[in-house]
Formats: C-alpha cells, structure tokens, sequence
C-alpha cells in the first residue's frame, strides 16, 4: 500500500516520513480504512477548494501577497481551553479563520501589516491588538518573532516584497517552497526522529496553496506544479483520519491524545503522528487513483477537512503540542 514509486517527492518530505512510518511504534496505517474511506470519497459530491475572499484581505498583487505571507507565518497552534475566539462582521470565527478575521480588520482599520518594516519592529503588544478576541491566542511572542523575522528578511533581501520572491519561483510551488524554508527560519518545520531529519514544511506548502486561493490561480498564485505538494500535516488531519479508522494509536499514545495531555513538539509519538498523517493521505491518494479519481494532495487534505465537520460530537480530540510549526 505504501508504494513512494509513483509518488512526487521534490521536497524529501515523502521519503523522510516513511523511514518514521515503518518503524514506529505508537502509530500504524490501517490499509482496509484507506481503502473504503477511498470508496467513501468516490460517492460523494466533492466540494472544491474556495478561497473565502469575503474574509481575507485583498489589494493590488504586492500588498495581497505580503498579506499572505503574514497569515501564513502566524497559521499555528491555535487551541486552547478556552479556545481564541474573533467576532467579526457579526460572526465569530476561531482557528485559521479567526486569524484571517483579525488581520483583515486590522487592515481594514489602516494598521500597515503589508509594510515590512512596521513588521520588522512589530511590539508584542501591537500583535496583542491586532489579535485581540475572547481570551488569548497561544504563543503570541512566538508569533512576534516570526513576524520580525518576515519583515527583517523581506527589506534585507526583496526591498520589502514577498512578490519579488515569488516571482524568482518562476510559477513552481516546488521551488517557492524551497525558498521560502530556506529563507525563513520559522518556517524550516524540520524534525529529528531516531538521529535522523524529517521534513514536514506544513506552513511553508500551504503558503503555496493560499497564494493559488488568494490570486484564483493566477498571476502571483500561477503554480504548475501544486500536485506535489504533500499533505498539510498538523493536528486536525490526525484527529479525521484516527476517527475513519486510518490511523490508529496504540493505548499508550491512545491515552495521552484522549486525555488531552500534553505531548511536548519533536517528541517521538508526535513526529510519528505527523509522518503517519502524511503517509495515510499519500496511501489514499494512490487507492484513489486505482478508482480513476485523481485528487491533488492538497484539495485531498481540504476534503478530509470537509468530512471531519460531519464527525460527531464525540469523536475523540487531536493531540495536543505546542508548537510554531502548526
């Protein structure tokens, strides 16, 4: 089932991932789930990817492109209990959505959040404004550090534009990716399992993916290679998957993540539940495939995001670990 023959692995994401699957211990792929969720996929009414524009913020394509940017290099570790809530427009969003919520009404109120170097001196309590909502949002002086980060690196090398970076992709996702992780240190999402690296580059390859929403796959979000990106590994993936029965935990991981315990980032049960998330999604694409659906990785991911709003409310929770990389 694990077959990596016919799988694109520009980044070495694949490879590194599945030295982890064989050998781990605390999480295994269910073949038989993998196929009859393929089965399950194939029978229903598959909605596309939609960027929600009536959400983000948008400008010309330089302006637009540093927005994403920012999203992006703040797109982690939004749970808690209680969880970081954004009232806006008169609806009340959290995760991902609260993010985008609050940077456009920042935006919107005229706060420069596309001018580098306002980000490069971003304060803490600046980013506590922007961000403000029902209770805190975890790891805010992570957050700063990464936003200084952007805004140091783009005047130092792109005179403040993340279009120019772009642009030097040549309309690869591939190559974006690379230079994004290259470049950026917060968005390195690399991990050391049994004295060995493995490449993960979540935020970094939904980066590419946010940029083909924001420019409806055009001009600055023009990629010709998306369908090699891999799974966007993070913690509700995990949680769909485990619940369909694609992956499951042996007790000891079973009880920690049931009882929301803690699991510290780079732990080996973790790297082990992220490697096996982008394998099972890699393994269900294959099993698509021989049912003649092709689905790109990353609408595959959205779709698996998509059935987990149909999960009951008592589907078991996600693994809880606090860290930037997602």
């Amino acid at each position: 089932m694990l077959s990596l023959t016919d799988a694109p692995d520009p980044f070495g994401v694949l490879a590194t991932t599945r030295r982890v699957v064989d050998v781990a211990n605390a999480v295994r792929i269910n073949p038989q789930a993998i196929e009859e969720l393929a089965k399950r996929i194939t029978t229903r009414d598959l909605i596309p990817v939609e960027w929600e524009n009536n959400l983000h913020w948008s400008a010309g394509p330089d302006a637009t492109a540093n927005y994403i940017l920012v999203l992006d290099a703040l797109n982690f570790c939004f749970w808690g209990e209680p969880r970081w809530v954004v009232s806006y427009q008169g609806n009340r969003y959290n995760g991902y959505a609260a993010l985008a919520a609050a940077l456009t009404r920042a935006l919107n109120a005229g706060v420069p959040l596309t001018d580098a170097a306002y980000l490069s001196t971003i304060e803490e309590s600046q980013l506590a404004t922007i961000l403000a909502g029902e209770y805190a949002i975890p790891l805010l002086h992570e957050r700063v550090d990464n936003l200084r980060e952007v805004g140091r690196v783009l005047l130092r090398r792109y005179a403040g534009q993340f279009s120019a970076l772009i642009r030097e992709a040549d309309g690869s996702a591939i190559d974006l990716v690379r230079r994004v992780v290259d470049i950026f240190s917060s968005f390195r999402d690399v991990a050391i399992y049994a004295d060995a690296e493995v490449f993960f580059y979540k935020r970094a390859q939904i980066l590419a993916s946010d940029l083909h929403g924001a420019f409806n796959g055009s001009d600055l979000g023009a990629f010709h290679d998306l369908d090699q990106l891999t799974a966007f590994a993070d913690y509700k993936v995990p949680q769909v998957l485990r619940e369909l029965g694609a992956l499951i935990y042996q007790p000891g991981l079973a009880h920690l993540v049931d009882a929301c315990i803690e699991i510290p980032a780079g732990h080996a049960v973790e790297v082990e539940i992220r490697a096996a998330t982008i394998w099972a999604v890699e393994a269900l694409r294959q099993a698509l495939l021989r049912q003649n659906l092709r689905l790109p990785t990353y609408q595959l991911d959205w779709t698996l995001w998509q059935l987990g709003q149909d999960l009951p409310p008592s589907t078991r929770p996600y693994h809880r670990t606090r860290t930037i990389y997602y």
